[in-house]
């Protein structure tokens, strides 16, 4: 809520904080046999808790607005999103209760792969201040429109709020390498060398391209061209270098409804203890109506 109130203040945008309670599964035998309204009482009951939460803000000229809808946890704060066109969905991480060692759990997952919106899930009881921040970026994916761009904006933006490093990372592979290394259509280990020099300069020079504009190149020891798998990669570096937020794409095909999440971004996201900001491409559509 700090965090939710500190970035908004910056960039002088309403705050609403906003609670979802699904519906008690006996509340209308509750209601006919002793004319108590469960669902309401809960709902008016989580208003209030969100209201003395919100409070020392308020009193301090803050503008938050408080909400508490009823229903799937996600649907209602994919639909609040929807309706009230908001700019970014901030959460804490729910604690995973599934056999996988994973900080993020159902409503996270759901979250990240259907919202519209960036959607930023936060460390439980992380500290406020982030002293580490990972970009990872994709040079070549021509089917997001200008993704990649806004994931680097919003990583030097919040890296500049935080006074906070910014490390950028791509990973690169050799398509069908262990095939010509080891398979029918091998060649010699020359021509190999050859080619995996050539695709680490093209993706190079591409990255260099990207991140021109933001006084970065691949000289800088900031930026981390490595090869290997990307969600592997992504991971393992977040891990071993201490990263407190990485933000990435959740790259998958745009247009279609529910077509989203790419297995980069599903990868990184089952495996990842970090923060995460996940950026949508232009042109997605939310399969939640």
């Amino acid at each position: 809520l700090e965090r939710a109130v500190d970035l908004a203040g910056t960039n002088k945008a309403r705050l609403t904080v906003m609670d979802a309670i699904p519906e008690v599964a006996l509340s209308g035998y509750i209601k006919r046999t002793y004319d108590v309204d469960l669902n309401a009482q809960l709902k008016d009951q989580r208003l209030r808790s969100l209201e003395s939460l919100t409070r020392p803000f308020t009193d301090q000229g803050v503008p938050v607005y408080t909400t508490v809808a009823r229903g799937k946890p996600f649907l209602e704060v994919i639909r609040a999103v929807q309706r009230n066109g908001h700019d970014l969905l901030i959460k804490v991480a729910e604690h995973n209760t599934g056999e996988e060692d994973s900080m993020l759990g159902s409503t996270d997952m759901h979250l990240l792969r259907k919202c519209s919106c960036p959607v930023w899930i936060d460390r439980p009881g992380d500290r406020t201040a982030y002293h580490r921040i990972l970009a990872a970026v994709d040079p070549f994916d021509d089917e997001s429109g200008n993704l990649q761009r806004l994931i680097l904006d919003l990583a030097t933006s919040l890296a500049r709020r935080e006074h906070a490093t910014l490390e950028v990372i791509h990973a690169w592979e050799l398509a069908g390498e262990s095939v010509l290394r080891h398979g029918r259509g091998r060649v010699s280990s020359l021509e190999l060398d050859l080619l995996l020099q050539a695709t680490e300069t093209r993706h190079r020079e591409g990255l260099d391209e990207l991140l021109q504009p933001y006084g970065l190149n691949t000289r800088n020891d900031s930026v981390h061209l490595i090869k290997g798998r990307a969600s592997e990669i992504i991971t393992q570096h977040a891990q071993q270098q201490g990263i407190d937020l990485i933000v990435m794409g959740t790259l998958g095909r745009v247009g279609i409804s529910g077509l989203f999440i790419g297995n980069t971004a599903e990868n990184v996201l089952r495996d990842t203890h970090t923060a995460v900001l996940t950026v949508k491409p232009d042109g997605f559509i939310t399969p939640v109506q």
